[in-house]
């Protein structure tokens, strides 16, 4: 009998030490909340997934730069769970200014218990064009920014920007604010500088590592969980990982899709599939998986969320963290994405809210996420 303890001791001590430090993030120097937040996000993953929205607290139906509203908490009361900011203001005129502003976002979404997720649609730094490819005037950029390419040391300066301001991200007992940080979305399709058509497949991985172990090892920017997050045009695992750049430079794998679920046509058992993909890959390596974008926009499906939306993420086999919607242009007669008060989906929407599946930042901050210590604002 003793002997029989001590075996079972010993499997329970090795499970708990190398099973356990399976679940670790890349950055084995990244920060206690950044930590506490990764493993949060393992355990919600298993019975449920926090919902998102893309600027949500900086603007949204008709209003701009309220403090403390959201289109979201007009309609349920309670801001989303995750907030999507993005670095694309970074460059460029009045880049301090966007970087105070969202700085205040980020620190009262996190001092109010919200996850912040991070995009980063980059302004082409070396020629013209935005963010997108242009046909009649883009050239490639990747080849460009990295290492040994003419742009690298201004590349090197725009990530000094980004790292300067993710460490001054501080909540209210001085400590870092963690980020899920996505850069270089949907690179599988051809609309971005960074796209599948425009670099090469070591390019493309040679762009990631470099940002990843520039901002890491050499900025001290420990604080960020990072994302990686292609369109749907994978079809399997092999696809999906094309250019994957390796387990040891990725914290979570994601998906972006609005062509399956109502925008091109509503096709779920594809969307499923794909999600599957993404999901089993999470599992099988250890990694957070996320719904990194979707939505139908001016949502004219009234039941959209609940049979459309709720049935997919609470399909069988799928752990995700997280599904984000994109954002409620201000300005805009039809670009939005989530529910406004007075629109045709907000009863439906109320049952997507209501629904014990999904997360918002109310019930995140019964959960303590962080596990922050408390102090006082």
């Amino acid at each position: 009998m003793a002997y029989k303890n001590t075996s079972l001791l010993f499997i329970f001590i090795f499970y708990c030490t190398f099973g356990h430090a399976q679940w670790k993030l890349m950055d084995k120097n990244a920060t206690r909340e950044t930590k506490k937040l990764f493993h949060s996000l393992k355990k919600i993953q298993k019975k449920g997934t926090i919902f998102a929205h893309q600027h949500a607290t900086e603007y949204g139906r008709g209003w701009v730069g309220d403090d403390d509203r959201s289109d979201v908490k007009s309609v349920v009361g309670t801001h989303p769970g995750m907030i999507g900011v993005d670095f694309k203001d970074f460059t460029g005129k009045d880049s301090e200014k966007h970087k105070i502003r969202l700085k205040k976002i980020v620190q009262d979404a996190y001092n109010r218990g919200s996850i912040i997720t991070v995009a980063w649609h980059f302004y082409n730094p070396v020629g013209p064009g935005g963010f997108y490819w242009r046909d009649s005037i883009s050239t490639p950029v990747v080849r460009r920014l990295i290492p040994n390419g003419d742009a690298h040391e201004k590349y090197k300066d725009i990530l000094d920007g980004i790292a300067e301001w993710a460490n001054s991200c501080r909540g209210i007992n001085g400590e870092l604010i963690p980020m899920i940080f996505r850069p270089y979305h949907e690179f599988d399709g051809d609309w971005f500088w960074w796209g599948k058509p425009h670099c090469t497949v070591d390019e493309f991985k040679t762009l990631w590592k470099f940002t990843a172990s520039y901002l890491r090892d050499k900025k001290n920017v420990h604080n960020f969980i990072w994302a990686f997050s292609p369109d749907n045009k994978f079809n399997n695992e092999e696809e999906y990982l094309e250019r994957y750049p390796g387990d040891e430079w990725v914290d979570m794998v994601g998906m972006d899709n609005y062509a399956d679920l109502g925008r091109d046509q509503y096709d779920l058992d594809t969307a499923h599939k794909k999600l599957k993909i993404v999901s089993d890959y999470a599992i099988k390596k250890k990694k957070l998986a996320a719904f990194t974008e979707t939505g139908l926009e001016s949502i004219p499906n009234t039941t959209w969320w609940t049979e459309t939306l709720l049935n997919l993420i609470k399909s069988d086999a799928l752990r995700l963290s997280y599904v984000l919607v994109w954002r409620n242009d201000s300005r805009s007669d039809t670009h939005y994405y989530a529910p406004h008060p007075g629109h045709e989906s907000v009863p439906d929407f109320m049952k997507f809210y209501q629904d014990k599946f999904t997360w918002f930042e109310n019930d995140l901050a019964k959960k303590n996420v962080y596990k922050k210590r408390k102090g006082k604002r």
